[in-house]
């Protein structure tokens, strides 16, 4: 089942973000609703599961719909576009800014493009780019445990990891590598969230990756490195290790993240009303479809991060 409105409606909500909303948060359901539209289509979903998910996703795209649906007007071709968004991208790529949305809205924003071949005017691509552009000297992200954001910023790290990630194969191996190693995950921004962040900016960097973008690749492996290491200071917490937390919002003690008992790949996942807690602002899409994204690229990791995701993922 494949339904390019909601390839449209997403990309309306990330061009018209920043001029309707004065911030960088609303684009995250036009993301989501990109996600949705994949991760339906390369995971060979039956058509009742992906009839309840296409219904989730225009239930969204209907709440948090921003300005006008961008359809009609003249559309520019995607090359052009493309051009467009890797120009504003690569003046924000080497540093990690807001954990990695200018890199997710910039790669699901040209993916669903190049689906659709032509969309949007000059002044709709141009929305995207004074997003992506408005990551520029922002912190990498609000919510650390271990760290603080000053200390993420000043973050360093040895070249040779770096060199070892060379294609997406190897990223989305060692993703899920990082992913297995949790003893615990905790649901609060600082974890959770954070884990499906490093999930879904990785992926992300993989689609730029995929869409010929190789500079913009390897430029983005230092940022994301600045995640998997942060994170890593969080592998090993038991629930009763003391937590050194940095946050406006998540609080001691942290609980323990509930385990979804049922996947995105099955139906009665998405039988659910999820607009009760606004489709966890996005990421039960989001991050549905890296993570999925991810075992695809490496199929041999999926026994030992399964069980983890289901912690990450809320149903």
């Amino acid at each position: 089942m494949e339904n390019k409105s909601i390839l449209k409606g997403g990309l309306s909500i990330i061009s018209q973000c920043k001029k309707e909303t004065n911030d960088i948060w609303h684009a995250h359901f036009g993301a989501a609703a990109i996600a949705s539209y994949f991760f339906m289509k390369d995971n060979n979903i039956d058509e009742e599961t992906a009839r309840n998910m296409y219904s989730q996703t225009r239930m969204m795209l209907n709440k948090k719909k921003i300005g006008e649906m961008i359809d009609d007007k003249k559309e520019i071709d995607f090359k052009i576009a493309e051009n467009m968004i890797i120009k504003s991208l690569e003046q924000t790529i080497d540093e990690l800014h807001w954990v990695g949305h200018n890199v997710i809205y910039a790669s699901l924003s040209l993916l669903a493009m190049k689906e659709l071949q032509k969309w949007g005017d000059n002044q709709a691509i141009e929305g995207i780019t004074t997003l992506i552009l408005s990551f520029r000297k922002t912190i990498p992200g609000r919510s650390w445990i271990g760290y603080t954001t000053k200390e993420v910023k000043q973050l360093s790290f040895e070249e040779e990891i770096q060199s070892e990630l060379s294609n997406p194969t190897q990223v989305s191996q060692f993703i899920l590598n990082e992913l297995s190693k949790f003893n615990s995950i905790y649901r609060a921004e600082s974890h959770h969230d954070l884990i499906g962040h490093l999930l879904t900016y990785s992926h992300a960097i993989n689609i730029m990756y995929d869409l010929g973008h190789i500079d913009i690749f390897q430029r983005g492996i230092r940022p994301l490195l600045k995640l998997v290491y942060v994170l890593r200071a969080s592998q090993k917490l038991k629930l009763n290790t003391e937590i050194t937390l940095h946050s406006p919002i998540d609080r001691l003690p942290l609980i323990q993240s509930k385990r979804a008992n049922i996947l995105p790949t099955e139906n009665i996942f998405w039988i659910k009303d999820y607009s009760e807690f606004d489709w966890d602002f996005g990421h039960v899409f989001k991050f549905s479809y890296s993570y999925f994204n991810h075992i695809q690229r490496a199929p041999n990791y999926k026994d030992i991060t399964l069980e983890k995701f289901r912690y990450v993922i809320n149903s």
